[in-house]
């Protein structure tokens, strides 16, 4: 029998353009508006815990969840104790999202090897499940050795744990080891294939990225970038190619990888990006984020891209569940 979830409507926090004490009053707003949750990311600039310990004073009702937090990036000892430190501020309504990240990011930024991610995502998964429960633990797991490490104190109530998911081992592992599973770019039509792999009892979010402008111009030049940017790293172009667009990928993969960056733009086709990035008035936009919880998404998470002319905060209110 499929499992029964509250319908659930989140947004990304923090917003482009602001800082973070200017989100005080959105945060406030966002329960009496119908969002339901509060994700973070990190990529290069604010961490995934800081927006949400502070969200996690600004409302007491959001869920608040990392999307995602490294889990190389970080030792586990020091995920467990960013994980409790919210957790006791936001008890019962927080979600640790962990993910392996880019090679990118944790070798070309942070100077760690990235081996055996698969390896790495388990034993930190089971790590994390024990120590944020209260047990001391002393483990030789595969990828890393922990001795003697309990945390002092716990959280009172352990938090949900999720997994940056984007192919099928990742997605077996989340639904085996996690309460949820964490993906990005795609496209409602996606939806099924994933869920088949994770099953009904799973937790299904993604970061869904929204361009609230009638431009469809610039909205498919913003979408044109995000996409050379993510579907040339490895991880995301393997995504894309077992989702099936491996052909039409191709062309601009090979112009960036030959250093041709216009000509890797260009090379982007329109019905691609409009697959991939919800954009038009914000009432399309709600519409189609809607799209992706009709073919079986639990929890979509809108990340607002800014576009010219368009004021990000003032798009929150409009872009809304309804």
């Amino acid at each position: 029998m499929a499992a029964v979830r509250t319908a659930r409507w989140g947004l990304t926090l923090p917003l482009f353009g602001m800082g973070l004490p200017e989100h005080r009053e959105i945060v406030e707003s966002l329960e009496s508006l119908g969002y339901t949750d509060a994700w973070s990311a990190e990529t290069n600039g604010v961490d995934a815990f800081t927006p949400l310990a502070l969200a996690a004073g600004w409302s007491d009702g959001l869920r608040l969840g990392t999307a995602i937090a490294g889990l190389y990036t970080r030792g586990p000892a020091l995920l467990a104790m960013n994980a409790a430190t919210i957790a006791n501020l936001a008890p019962g309504r927080f979600v640790l999202g962990v993910g392996t990240s880019s090679q990118v990011i944790v070798e070309q930024w942070n100077g760690i090897e990235l081996a055996k991610p698969y390896q790495r995502a388990r034993d930190t998964l089971r790590f994390l499940r024990r120590t944020l429960a209260g047990e001391k633990v002393s483990e030789q797991y595969e990828t890393f050795t922990v001795q003697g490490f309990r945390l002092d104190p716990p959280p009172a109530t352990p938090p949900g744990l999720a997994l940056a998911a984007l192919r099928p081992g990742m997605l077996r592992l989340a639904a085996a080891e996690a309460d949820a599973a964490i993906t990005n770019w795609l496209a409602p039509a996606d939806v099924p294939q994933i869920r088949a792999v994770v099953g009904d009892d799973c937790e299904l979010v993604a970061r869904i990225f929204v361009c609230p402008t009638t431009d469809a111009e610039a909205a498919r030049g913003i979408g044109r970038r995000l996409i050379a940017a993510y579907m040339t790293v490895p991880v995301y172009a393997a995504f894309q190619a077992w989702l099936g667009r491996a052909e039409v990928l191709k062309p601009m993969q090979d112009a960036w990888a030959a250093g041709d960056r216009r000509g890797a733009l260009a090379a982007i086709p329109d019905d691609l990006v409009d697959e991939l990035v919800v954009h038009g008035e914000p009432e399309a936009c709600r519409e189609r984020v809607a799209e992706y919880q009709a073919q079986g998404l639990d929890t979509p998470v809108v990340a607002i891209t800014p576009a010219p002319g368009v004021e990000v905060a003032a798009m929150v209110p409009l872009l809304a569940p309804r």
